[in-house]
């Protein structure tokens, strides 16, 4: 550890650090504490559950960033005391990163702003004629960056074994020749559903495809180790991972990404510039991560996951599992207490997920639900397509219709629901959180709601005004 970094590490030294026993309760997260009016009257503090979303901050993670604040300089550019500190960090983050990924010798990490930028990063970064294949029941971050190139898209698979034989059997067909890459999730988003990424992977490399893992779902919630999935890049988002926004990950072999023209043009990403006798420019760029980094990079974003794996690892991945399991046993067996309530599912009821369900309830607008859950028991919740549309509606056997913000459909509370309720939840998260949604989803199934609600926007919002209370 250089000089530098010491003087950051000894200002962090008082940073909340997690417990021996902080794999048993809930990891310190920002807004714990928060307290929202309800508009039947008073106020609670509030239940967040919409992790899939974005996580709350780790406390840990924020105290870390406010240590590092006073330190702030520039990135590379510098030859400064506080310059050189921020480059050592900035650096220190990366390698941090490639520990917790379990990435290869060789493999580059890249700092992006999010799941979405290092999928289109690496979009941008195939060989000429490559070959994408894509379930359709990605999340549209890993559906979408691929419309420049050659893309097949699966079908929704039923089982873990289906899934590897439609893969295979796609594969099958392509050209030997070229090049192809395979992008799948670790983890749904809609469904929190565990998917066999590390057969994928075989099935894969035994067809000469690379993959992609988009663990934005994955990662906050299990170890993902590069090596031992045998996957070739990993993307995810530090918003999901109990860090600030803005910031994301590309992880994996360096060849494609040192061969492809830069994501972006500009200073850092490039070694060399030189004017030419005829007037043009000449340009060396960069090999290594740098060259997909140019412009001032996010520092604190990088050190703010470096931090959320550093406080993730620290905890232990096998206590947070084993608590989240009990949380995710906790809806389950709430939720099937009420028959009006149908959990959706790709892989069946006993497949294994992290802490993400989607449902729907009879006779319920989706929206007027998460609306009800939030204005009167003040749980934050998401309903709509949940940015999967063509997997929503798979599961739904629902036809698209005119949408409003993010797929939400124009629907009056009261209407069928053509889309769905999302609950997520993490290490962050308090048993009586989910204990007070199951027993709200209860009340408002066998009670109904205590508040008249109008559609605004496509969206249901509490009435205000005499107009509201029943």
């Amino acid at each position: 550890m250089s000089v530098a970094t010491t003087a950051v590490a000894t200002a962090t030294a008082t940073a909340t650090a997690p417990s021996a026993e902080a794999g048993c309760t809930p990891l310190p997260v920002l807004g714990r504490d928060v307290r929202v009016p309800l508009v039947t009257g008073g106020d609670v503090t509030y239940a967040a559950l919409d992790y899939a979303a974005s996580a709350p901050a780790l406390q840990r993670v924020w105290d870390d960033v406010a240590a590092y604040a006073p330190y702030y300089g520039s990135v590379h550019r510098g030859a400064g005391y506080l310059s050189q500190l921020s480059t050592d960090l900035f650096e220190n983050a990366r390698k941090t990163v490639a520990d917790f990924l379990d990435c290869r010798d060789g493999d580059q990490v890249v700092f992006t702003r999010s799941t979405t930028d290092s999928l289109n990063l690496l979009a941008a970064a195939l060989p000429a004629g490559c070959e994408v294949f894509v379930f359709e029941t990605e999340h549209h971050a890993s559906l979408l960056p691929w419309r420049d190139a050659r893309t097949t898209y699966l079908d929704a698979p039923r089982t873990h074994a289906d899934a590897v034989r439609t893969l295979e059997r796609a594969l099958a067909d392509r050209d030997p020749q070229g090049s192809a890459l395979v992008c799948v999730t670790g983890a749904s988003n809609v469904t929190g559903e565990l998917w066999p990424v590390r057969e994928l992977a075989a099935a894969a490399h035994a067809h000469g495809a690379r993959i992609v893992l988009d663990a934005a779902q994955l990662a906050p919630h299990h170890p993902v180790s590069v090596q031992e999935l045998d996957v070739d890049w990993v993307a995810f988002s530090g918003h999901k991972l109990y860090a600030p926004f803005g910031s994301g990950v590309l992880a994996g072999r360096a060849d494609w990404l040192r061969d492809a023209e830069p994501y972006l043009a500009g200073g850092g990403a490039s070694r060399k510039v030189a004017r030419r006798a005829d007037g043009g420019v000449d340009v060396e760029w960069h090999d290594s991560a740098a060259r997909h980094e140019a412009g001032s990079p996010n520092v604190i974003g990088a050190y703010s996951i470096a931090s959320a794996c550093t406080a993730l690892q620290e905890a232990g991945f096998d206590s947070l599992v084993a608590r989240e399991r009990q949380l995710i046993d906790a809806v389950r067996t709430g939720l099937a207490e009420v028959p009006e309530v149908r959990i959706l599912s790709l892989f069946g009821d006993d497949a294994p997920r992290v802490g993400v369900l989607s449902f729907v309830v009879d006779g319920w607008n989706s929206s007027h639900f998460a609306a009800a859950l939030s204005a009167e028991y003040g749980i934050g919740v998401r309903d709509g397509l949940f940015c999967a549309h063509p997997l929503v509606r798979t599961l739904l056997g629902a036809e698209p219709g005119d949408t409003g913000e993010c797929g939400a459909p124009e629907a009056a509370p009261g209407e069928p629901s053509l889309n769905a309720i999302r609950v997520s939840f993490g290490a962050g998260t308090p048993d009586e959180h989910v204990e007070r949604f199951v027993r709200a989803v209860r009340e408002l199934v066998t009670e109904g709601a205590r508040w008249t609600y109008r559609t605004e926007d496509g969206r249901c919002v509490p009435a205000t005004g005499s107009e509201g209370s029943r």
